[in-house]
Order: structure tokens, then C-alpha cells, then sequence
């Protein structure tokens, strides 16, 4: 990757400026965690189960320990009396001898006593705590789970590459988990640049207008699986941005900011950014055309864990470095900047392997114009053909008609009447997608087929 630009540099395509940052990232070191810690995060070494589950032969059913050899001609008609000799609740340690002609009375979880072979039902039985009637003869080995049948100590539980859920953690608590090794979270710092911003809800003078960027930055980072460190705004004053980089980079992973990446007199970040090598140029797109993307010589050290930035031209890489996504300042370009290259990059730095949302085809319910030459990310509204709002998570259209528009279950419309012009915050409230248009296209007309991605 070249240093900061000193003369103006071809554009180069969002598929170049992706992969660039994403081989400059790499999965954030492993911790070890408590289990309830986590949820969300990916597992960096496989689970083993520690003891079988189940741990011992227990009971299915509430009913009755027995012996087959005692119940086996029991019949509504000709039932068969057994004394109650044990009454066995979950969490039981007892384990009571069985002779002939005897029962224990057990819940279902209890341990099931050595010299019972199955459990009657209390359905099949008159319910008796002295003595027993039993109704129905029960079939071999009946209503006993019996112990390792779900898995074995030492057999791999959860796989290495694993994002955990509800369900994972209960399987590794099971089998005796008390800690995993994942990937944390990254620790995110985001601050908006511009004199002009104010803090949410001040009150605003002529020039100024709300700081709706770190608002907006710290949701989508926190939607990601990341920890959003709000650092507010910063004025165009390049002392004060160098200084909160350098108090905030111990304490994060990696920082986001917006504004001041272009060629203006007050492009502040760029101005303290690019004599460090942070790279700034233009990227084919349509918002978001001014991009940069570096390192921050240090921090991570209160980190719980640490990323690795290598910088193509530089060809160096650090411990002690750590991404900076320097993203243009107009709210719509923030949120497809994000989408494009930081949602990848955040995601790739906890382990995931799903780092690209999903595309799919909709048919265009209306047209638009596109800027031939730029991939253009319009801020879409997507619904089903019935006019059914999308579901986030959609299936493909289906490939047996020889024209996909036929068959292509959904319609996409741009989310404003403003299309995708870079400071229309409040059309992205309206937008479920992201319509992307490629390079060399110059309308969009009704009917086309267009490929979106759900955001929301």
C-alpha cells in the first residue's frame, strides 16, 4: 500500500480497496474467558468434553425404577404389586439395592438405581408410595438415558472457527466447561472530525449541525459483534486529533473516523494520517469515493487482545500498530463505507469466516440514475413482490424460468427521492439494503434485475 498521497492517485476498486484492508488484518490474539463471557465471539481452540453427558444411567420419565424380570406380564387386567423400597428425587445420591418384587419410586433426572434395567412410567402405574400397581409391562432397558449417549469425555464438543451462541454454551457447560478461548471483541474508538459538529441534542448556530456520525458508528460496531468506544468529536485542529488518537490507542483495537479525508483546506485527518503512511485515495464508488486506511503506531497495550497491520509498501508489521479506517464525513457515505470495508475488516479481526453479508437479486420497482464509471451503493428499500417488507435473511431467486425477473421473489425501490446523495441521513432510517449497481452501468431502468444486501 503507498504512503499518504502528495499528488492526486488513480481510483482504484472497492474489491481493491477490501482486500487490501483485509489482508492487513488479522484475528485479534486469544483470551481465555468464562463461559457466560462468551456469547457472540468466536472460539479459538475446539472444546473437549470433560465428563460424559449424560454422567450416569438416569431416568426418562417420573415412574418407578424396576426389574424387567418382576414387570414383564403386568397388564391393565392382570397387574402386577411391587413394594416401594426408595423414593429417588434429581440430585440423588443414593443408590438403593433392588430384590425381588420391589420398585423405587424416581423423577425424571434421577440416577436409576444398579439393579433396576428400565423405569415405569407413572402414567402405568396407580401412583402408590408404599406399594406400587403396575398396569403396562414395560419394554427393555425403557425411559433410561443411559450415560455417555450424547457424548463421551474427550470427545470434540465445538469446533475451533465457531461463532458461539445460547446453544453452544449450553453444550460446553454440560460437558464441564468452564472457560473457552475465543477471539475478544474488538475494542473500537470512533470520533468524528469537524469544527462544525455538536454534541447530540446542543443547541445549534448558524454553520453547525448535529454529530450524528458517532451515533451512527458506534451502532453499526456494536451490530457487528464489536465494543464501541465513543470518543465524540474532534475540531479541525490537528494537535487536538493527534492527541486523543495517541490517549485513546491503548484502550482500543482499532479506530474509525469520519471527515477530513479528502483534498479540502481543513482535511485534518488526512493531514496528520498520511506523513505516517496511512493511505488516502480515491476509490471507485458512489458514496464514499475519498477512502484511507493505515495504522496507528500504538496501543493495544491495555488491550485484551492485539491485531497485526502490515502496510504493503511498508512492508512492516507490528504488534503495537493498529487499524485506522479514516471514512469521508457525509453520513450515507460513513454507513457504505462501513458496510464495504469496515463490517469485513471488524468481523475478520474476531475470527469469522462469514465476513461478507449475503447478495441477492431483486427486480427494480422504479428506475434511477447511476454514476457510469463508480460502483454505486444506493440506499434501497427491498420487499417481497406482495409488498411484504424483506425478511434480513432471504433465499435466492430460483433458476428454472429463463429470465430471472419472473421469477426473482423480491422488488427493491431507492429508500429516498434524494438517491443515494452522501448527506441523506434520514433515508437511511427508511433503508432495509443496500442496492449495488456495478461500475459501468448508467441507469437503472424498472424491471432490471439489481443485487442487493440486507442491512437491517
Amino acid at each position: 500500500m503507498a504512503h499518504g498521497a502528495q499528488s492526486p492517485l488513480p481510483p482504484i476498486s472497492v474489491d481493491e480497496h477490501r482486500e487490501r484492508i483485509l489482508a492487513a488484518v488479522s484475528p485479534l490474539a486469544p483470551v481465555e474467558l468464562p463461559l457466560e463471557d462468551t456469547r457472540g465471539l468466536v472460539l479459538a481452540a475446539d472444546i473437549t468434553a470433560v465428563v460424559d453427558v449424560p454422567s450416569f444411567d438416569n431416568s426418562a420419565m417420573d415412574g418407578y425404577a424396576v426389574r424387567l424380570a418382576d414387570t414383564a406380564h403386568a397388564t391393565d387386567t392382570s397387574p402386577v404389586a411391587l413394594a416401594v423400597v426408595a423414593d429417588l428425587p434429581a440430585g440423588s445420591a443414593e443408590n438403593p439395592p433392588l430384590g425381588a418384587g420391589q420398585a423405587a419410586r424416581i423423577m425424571t433426572g434421577a440416577a436409576v438405581p444398579e439393579d433396576a434395567d428400565c423405569v415405569v412410567p407413572v402414567e402405568d402405574t396407580d401412583g402408590g408410595t408404599g406399594q406400587v400397581t403396575i398396569l403396562r409391562a414395560p419394554a427393555p432397558a425403557a425411559h433410561i438415558r443411559r450415560i455417555g449417549t450424547d457424548v463421551r469425555a474427550g470427545e470434540v464438543v465445538l469446533t475451533s472457527g465457531r461463532t458461539l451462541n445460547s446453544r453452544d454454551l449450553a453444550a460446553a457447560a454440560a460437558t464441564g466447561a468452564r472457560t473457552l478461548r475465543v477471539h475478544p471483541a474488538p475494542r473500537v474508538g470512533v470520533l468524528s472530525t469537524g469544527t462544525e459538529l455538536v454534541t447530540l441534542g446542543g443547541s445549534l448556530r448558524r454553520g453547525q449541525i448535529h454529530d450524528s456520525n458517532s451515533t451512527l458508528l458506534a451502532s453499526l460496531v456494536a451490530e457487528c459483534g464489536g465494543i464501541p468506544v465513543q470518543i465524540g468529536s474532534v475540531p479541525d485542529d490537528e494537535a487536538t486529533l493527534r492527541d486523543v488518537l495517541e490517549e485513546f490507542a491503548p484502550k482500543v483495537d482499532a479506530f474509525i473516523t469520519s471527515g477530513g479525508v479528502s483534498v479540502g483546506a481543513y482535511d485534518v485527518v488526512k493531514a496528520v494520517l498520511a506523513p505516517l503512511g496511512v493511505w488516502f485515495g480515491p476509490v471507485r464508488m458512489q458514496p464514499g469515493k475519498p477512502q484511507g486506511f493505515g495504522a496507528w503506531p500504538g496501543g493495544a497495550a491495555e488491550n485484551t487482545g492485539s491485531t497485526t497491520v502490515a502496510l504493503g509498501a511498508r512492508g512492516t508489521s507490528s504488534a503495537h500498530e493498529i487499524p485506522i479506517f479514516a471514512l469521508p464525513g457525509n453520513p450515507v457515505s460513513v454507513f457504505v463505507s462501513f458496510e464495504a470495508f469496515v463490517r469485513p475488516a471488524l468481523l475478520a479481526m474476531q475470527g469469522r469466516s462469514d465476513i461478507l453479508r449475503e447478495t441477492v437479486h431483486a427486480v427494480a420497482s422504479e428506475g434511477w440514475r447511476c454514476p457510469k464509471g463508480r460502483m454505486q451503493f444506493m440506499p434501497a428499500f427491498v420487499s417481497d413482490r406482495s409488498g411484504d417488507r424483506a425478511d434480513a435473511r432471504v433465499d435466492s431467486q430460483s433458476d428454472a424460468h429463463p429470465d430471472p425477473r419472473f421469477t426473482a421473489r423480491f422488488s427493491v425501490r431507492p429508500a429516498s427521492g434524494g438517491g443515494s446523495g452522501s448527506y441523506l441521513v434520514a433515508s437511511l432510517a427508511r433503508a432495509n439494503a443496500l442496492a449495488i449497481v456495478p461500475e459501468g452501468t448508467s441507469e437503472v431502468r424498472e424491471g432490471d434485475l439489481v443485487a442487493v444486501t440486507l442491512v437491517s
